[in-house]
């Protein structure tokens, strides 16, 4: 079962915040009140190691403490909602789980996404509150797909209004084909896929494509490798680099605007398993 971490954190946070104004409205002012009745009643309660300062102290425990629950809200709200905010509007980082973005992102690389470059959103709802950028083509996204709450990461291809067709796994926008130039083909001999350097638009990234790999329709009626459409207003056609392992808008469809979560923008550690050991090598930006 897929746990909506935002929603979590929410309702943590309001949770303790809610315990935190209720301390500080009805018991706080108990506690103040006893505390000056204990001090004026123990009135050398300030000297160290005298008889008052510990009668003070063990009345103060029994009388005046705090109750854990509203100690935990106090400590933890700052933190809780240092991290909504940075979560919810700087940077959430997430971790890669397929291999449709290969060689781009590879499993088990944890990446950074910018969450305001496309807009500030409410977190859960992801209602925009200001607008400030909006996703170009070749944009590495992270988004949810139609009907579906898991967080996808693939790449911008078609912005809204865009003439997107494929033929033979050549891509063409707008009429203007997108140059793709063969760096390797892999493995040596008896090659199953290539490696090849696309441009979409001045964006410049590696894409893989699998020599020999006959598939169906999808469930949109499209053969994923010859495809006409215009993407419509207000939505994105996106593609994995790894172009014929991918679940993408050749399948699912294309994404409307209130489903993008953010740009990905830095990769900052690769860890495969949990019993593997972290590794640094790939910390970079994201092409």
């Amino acid at each position: 079962m897929d746990i909506d971490f935002s929603l979590v954190l929410v309702i943590a946070t309001a949770a303790a915040f809610v315990l935190w104004l209720v301390d500080r409205l009805l018991f706080v002012p108990a506690r103040r009140r006893t505390l000056a009745g204990l001090q004026a009643e123990y009135p050398q309660w300030g000297q160290e190691a005298g008889e008052d300062q510990a009668r003070y102290a063990a009345a103060v425990e029994n009388q005046a403490k705090q109750p854990a629950v509203f100690e935990y809200a106090s400590s933890f709200l700052p933190v809780l909602a240092i991290v909504l905010v940075l979560r919810s509007f700087l940077v959430e980082p997430f971790q890669i789980p397929s291999a449709s973005m290969v060689p781009t992102l590879e499993v088990g690389d944890f990446i950074l996404v910018n969450k305001f470059s496309y807009g500030l959103r409410l977190p859960v709802t992801g209602s925009k509150l200001l607008a400030i950028g909006e996703p170009e083509r070749g944009d590495v996204m992270v988004f949810f797909p139609p009907n579906d709450k898991r967080y996808f990461i693939k790449r911008v291809v078609g912005l809204p209004g865009d003439r997107i067709e494929i033929r033979d796994k050549v891509l063409t926008i707008n009429g203007e084909l997108a140059p793709q130039t063969l760096l390797a083909e892999l493995p040596a001999g008896r090659p199953s896929y290539q490696l090849l350097k696309e441009d979409l638009g001045g964006v410049a990234h590696e894409v893989r494509m699998e020599i020999f790999k006959p598939r169906g329709r999808t469930p949109l009626g499209y053969d994923p490798d010859n495809l006409s459409l215009t993407v419509q207003p207000g939505h994105y056609f996106m593609m994995g680099d790894n172009r014929d392992n991918s679940s993408d808008s050749r399948f699912w469809g294309q994404v409307p605007e209130e489903n993008v979560v953010g740009k990905a923008f830095a990769i900052w550690m690769h860890w495969d398993s949990f019993f593997s050991i972290p590794e640094f090598s790939r910390v970079g930006r994201i092409e």
